[in-house]
């Protein structure tokens, strides 16, 4: 994301997500798991996508998810990158990977379902469309316990 909506996005997330169990900035998932075996080929795979134009995207709508919220994302051009990594990866993808995601930045999880509602109504309440900057792609490595940044790219165009 855009260094704007970065600060913005993960200062909810530490404003509203449970302090013990927010170990992760803000971010927006793209795959859930895929095997280190791949790193190399996805390294490649990311730094060809990223020598084109920054997808437009934008946060949408206000998701309330079972015990948390989220910012619904909204992006054709994500998607079609979506598309284009899981079709290379297809035979590595785990059964959730390989089912069309539903972009969202979670600024919010792991607490009561009413105290979920009650973010989600207050955030409603003030919700206005907004454009959402994707700089880039990257790449995570579970360390255990810890992530490791394992690559990245900036889009060019």
């Amino acid at each position: 994301m855009g260094s704007g909506d970065f600060a913005w996005l993960d200062r909810q997330r530490r404003a509203y997500y449970p302090p013990d169990r927010n170990i992760l900035p803000a971010h927006l998932t793209l795959f859930r798991h895929l095997p280190p075996s791949a790193l190399e080929e996805v390294i490649t795979l990311i730094r060809r996508l990223c020598a084109m134009p920054p997808p437009e995207a934008s946060l949408a709508a206000i998701l309330l998810l079972e015990r948390g919220v989220a910012y619904r994302v909204e992006s054709p051009a994500l998607m079609e990158i979506w598309s284009e990594l899981a079709e290379a990866l297809s035979g590595l993808l785990m059964p959730q990977d390989r089912a069309c995601p539903r972009l969202h930045v979670t600024v919010q999880n792991k607490v009561t379902p009413m105290e979920a509602k009650a973010l989600a109504g207050r955030l409603r309440a003030g919700f206005r469309l907004r454009p959402l900057a994707i700089t880039g792609l990257a790449a995570w490595r579970y360390c255990n316990g810890p992530w490791e940044l394992a690559a990245q790219a900036s889009f060019r165009g």
